[in-house]
């Protein structure tokens, strides 16, 4: 299946609406889901590390300064700067390895990311998650933003999590594995029906029509181990 596009990810949204009634009603509140995306590369991967276990706005401000004071911000330039560097920009210290291991891989071509655009969705999300410091969430948000697949689930994102719970009036504290059993039955479009639950928690979140930004979708735990 082709990568989404703003048009597909229209028609997309409409199909599953014709299949499941939750989501219909989500279209029908909401509209189309934004795309929320984001350019494929080094730059986006270590914006993604940085949103794991911190609230968005919180690494936003983090990237913020790295993109300031990181010129160009390219893997040699992260090696060139090192944990202390990072480290005396705000980064933690677990994040700043983080980064500076997939700087490394990048660099010395341990990972080519032009490679991954190209891989099946298993593929690109193994090729990922050997980088120290990306998990499967940080792998299935770059192919989902990233790459634009359509059928990627962030499994254990806090939004997701808590819109499948709202939109099919779940028990509260419903499991990983309980959601996913949900999402399941969006295949092979689940990162459009994603979009359509990041879209809704926006909008119950904040009582008013959701804007383009991406809602806190941090992972729960473990992200980066």
């Amino acid at each position: 299946m082709a990568n989404l596009t703003h048009r597909s990810l229209r028609r997309a949204a409409s199909h599953l609406a014709t299949r499941d009634r939750d989501l219909r009603r989500v279209l029908v509140v909401h509209g189309p889901p934004p795309m929320w995306a984001r350019k494929p590369g080094f730059r986006t991967l270590i914006q993604i590390i940085l949103e794991q276990q911190v609230s968005l706005a919180s690494a936003r401000a983090m990237f913020r300064r790295l993109t300031r004071d990181i010129v160009p911000f390219t893997p040699k330039r992260f090696l060139d700067t090192g944990v202390p560097g990072l480290r005396s920009l705000g980064v933690t210290r677990q994040k700043a390895a983080y980064c500076v291991h997939v700087a490394e891989a990048v660099q010395d071509g341990r990972v080519d990311l032009q490679a991954v655009a190209k891989m099946d969705d298993a593929g690109a999300a193994s090729a990922l998650t050997r980088l120290k410091g990306v998990g499967p969430w940080t792998a299935d948000i770059y192919l989902l933003m990233a790459l634009r697949r359509p059928d990627v689930w962030p499994s254990g994102d806090i939004a997701l999590v808590q819109a499948v719970t709202s939109v099919k009036r779940l028990r509260d504290g419903s499991s990983t594995e309980q959601i996913a059993k949900v999402a399941d039955s969006w295949r092979p479009l689940r990162s459009v029906a994603a979009r359509m639950m990041w879209q809704h928690y926006l909008a119950e979140r904040s009582g008013r029509r959701p804007s383009g930004r991406r809602p806190d979708s941090r992972r729960t735990a473990g992200e980066g181990t």
